[in-house]
């Protein structure tokens, strides 16, 4: 599960990276936390459009009281399951993920610390994902997760679904059977850079629960 990521790139920068024409400016901070605003990529109308959304679709339990507000699901099992494959089978519903690096906890219980990874030589790269309006939050979007390379299973088993610049067209576009495909590999281990740190892995107490789909 990924449940912190950053954006530390200006909106120009990010914009010019996914060949966006008019990029906007979002309320996003440069690190994106489930159940709170970021940016994504997707097409309209034939043209890559930025736009801010909420990260994770909102769920509600039906253990969960009435007042209590929905989790966000901000990271996606498989595609060909649940709410997912609908959405996934439709071009429109789909986005790329700006990142500039993404996080997972490691160490004790009490004690974890943040592990950062990126890809290397690539100041800017896209996580896959899907988006929708909702009625809670309005537009909202998630992170579609694959099984992880050699070179972040000391850390985690699960890592976000990663694109190739010369991809995007295709996860935007391209057949369901892409997608799989897309989720089914394994992103090249040597391209990950990983940077193990001693920030605390809980800097600001959350405001969102987070939930998995499986």
């Amino acid at each position: 599960m990924c449940n912190l990521y950053t954006v530390r790139k200006s909106a120009a920068e990010v914009a010019a990276h996914f060949a966006v024409a008019n990029p906007v400016q979002s309320n996003a901070g440069e690190e994106v936390y489930p159940g709170t605003p970021g940016m994504v990529v997707r097409e309209a109308e034939g043209h890559r459009v930025m736009q801010s959304m909420t990260w994770g679709f909102p769920l509600r339990l039906k253990s969960m009281s009435p007042t209590a507000k929905p989790k966000p699901v901000n990271n996606i099992a498989d595609l060909r399951k649940g709410m997912w494959i609908g959405l996934a089978r439709k071009p429109e519903w789909r986005c790329l993920i700006p990142v500039t690096g993404f996080a997972e906890a490691e160490g004790v219980k009490g004690s974890k610390t943040r592990t950062w990874f990126s890809v290397k030589d690539a100041p800017i790269f896209a996580w896959a994902g899907l988006w929708r309006d909702s009625a809670e939050w309005g537009p909202v979007y998630s992170g579609v997760m694959t099984d992880c390379n050699e070179a972040i299973r000391p850390v985690h088993d699960r890592m976000p679904m990663l694109l190739h610049a010369d991809e995007y067209d295709q996860w935007l576009g391209g057949s369901f059977d892409d997608l799989i495909g897309f989720q089914e590999r394994c992103f090249p281990d040597h391209l990950i850079n990983m940077e193990r740190t001693d920030e605390p892995w809980v800097r600001r107490k959350s405001t969102a629960e987070t939930a998995s789909l499986i």
